[in-house]
């Protein structure tokens, strides 16, 4: 699989993960990650775990997310 955005720009890349949220290919270079929280137990007994999971988006997906998240 070619990474989507490199070949919108006539490049040619192998993208190394796909976008949670579009599913386009990426390259490493036009990769974004973010890390969700991961909490466990029941309420009121709750914990945040200290690491979260990673999550991989593209470009446009992350700047929707920010967007739609502060708006």
């Amino acid at each position: 699989m070619k990474c989507y955005d490199c070949m919108e720009t006539e490049k040619d890349s192998n993208a190394v993960c796909i976008c949670i949220t579009c599913g386009k290919g990426l390259c490493m270079h036009h990769t974004k990650e973010l890390e969700l929280p991961v909490t466990v137990g029941t309420p009121p007994d709750v914990k945040r775990l200290p690491k979260g999971l990673p999550r991989l988006v593209c470009n446009y997906c992350i700047s929707q997310i920010i967007e739609d998240g502060f708006d």
